[in-house]
């Protein structure tokens, strides 16, 4: 719950957060009187403030709070000192981003129990909530930074994503990867198929590698994973692709059970703890998720059959997981690599120098091992 005092009497409302933020312990009443410089203050200081104004000055007063809290640029004549690595790099831009979006988070909107909003101007976002949090129960409280989250990932749900490997599009829903990265993708499309019988694709997320190999021509696809969203976008996609007669969705930590010919996972990429729930997706702690999949991938192929997995070196690159640490795990799981297959990624952030991360980033490589048991 979140408490507050309103025309002298203390309030209470259910708080909602989907990164798993605390509610704030101090909130006051904000509305289109309080500057810009006021709500940075309160902000910084962890106080939450509520909105009673006009929704589009709501909108207007983040925007000025994010120039705020953009990182400030060094005196004439002391030129900031770059990080001692990339390590630090990465850590520091962590650090910051964190604190960005604690900040950023402390300008609140009560929501009704049909999640409309009680404010002047306030746009239609009952569609956009409904798909994020399901079925409205009870009032609440929100940040509208969550809020414009949920209304982006709303749009590209509608929108999707253009896949050309399958000639259509991907629609991702909230908290679910966007495959934007399509150069893995296109990788997937490429390399030689083992067998066209059977394959498992151990965390299918938005289900894209799962239709992919259905459209190669596999005849059953087998695509697992533990997120219920993730489970349910995968559903619709594959059902608007025509590809859910041959791909049975299984909720379930990595394998199921039994052999494939092909065993196919793309696991996210950084270890690094996640700062919300919805991050999972990108950042696996300890590499918990990769090392899973090398450690039992050997018990669940066939004989003569493919491993593939799909990971980017940027890992490396930032010093958070070595080269040699990725070979040894392979060896651990009783695995040999045939091929590794690599790409260039063509995101914008490659060819950014502005990037905190640039220098990783413009050296990454995504690649796919092809992997046997020994």
């Amino acid at each position: 719950m979140i408490h507050w005092v309103e025309d002298d009497q203390p309030r209470s409302a259910r708080w909602r957060s989907e990164s798993g933020n605390a509610a704030p312990k101090r909130v006051v009443i904000a509305d289109d009187r309080m500057t810009a410089d006021t709500a940075y203050r309160l902000a910084c200081e962890g106080t939450g403030m509520l909105w009673r104004g006009d929704f589009q000055n709501a909108r207007q007063l983040l925007q000025a709070l994010a120039r705020r809290a953009e990182p400030k640029t060094e005196k004439r004549g002391k030129p900031r000192q770059p990080p001692a690595s990339p390590k630090d790099a990465f850590n520091l831009h962590r650090q910051a981003q964190s604190q960005r979006a604690r900040t950023l988070g402390m300008l609140l909107l009560p929501f009704d129990a049909d999640y409309s909003i009680p404010l002047r101007r306030a746009p239609d976002v009952q569609l956009a909530c409904n798909e994020a949090y399901g079925q409205p129960s009870e009032p609440f409280v929100a940040s509208l930074r969550e809020l414009l989250g949920l209304i982006g990932a709303h749009e590209w749900r509608k929108k999707g994503v253009e896949i050309p490997a399958l000639g259509d599009r991907i629609h991702p829903h909230y908290g679910v990867y966007s495959p934007v990265r399509g150069e893995y993708i296109g990788l997937v499309a490429q390399a030689p198929l083992p067998s066209t019988k059977l394959a498992f694709d151990i965390g299918t997320g938005t289900g894209v590698l799962a239709a992919l190999l259905a459209k190669r021509g596999v005849a059953r696809v087998i695509a697992t994973d533990m997120d219920p969203r993730a489970l349910t976008c995968a559903r619709e996609n594959l059902a608007r692709l025509d590809a859910d007669d041959k791909v049975t969705l299984m909720q379930t930590d990595l394998f199921p059970e039994g052999r494939a010919p092909l065993v196919i996972c793309n696991p996210p990429w950084v270890p690094a703890r996640p700062s919300s729930p919805i991050e999972h997706a990108v950042y696996d702690p300890e590499s918990r998720m990769l090392r899973g999949f090398l450690g039992g991938l050997a018990a669940h192929l066939e004989p003569g059959g493919e491993g593939w997995l799909i990971l980017s070196d940027l890992a490396e690159h930032l010093g958070l997981r070595s080269r040699a640490e990725l070979i040894e795990a392979i060896d651990a799981g009783g695995l040999k690599v045939l091929e590794k297959i690599d790409i260039r990624p063509q995101h914008p952030k490659a060819s950014d120098p502005s990037d905190p991360l640039h220098a990783a980033r413009a050296a990454e490589l995504t690649s796919l091992w092809r992997l046997a048991a020994r």
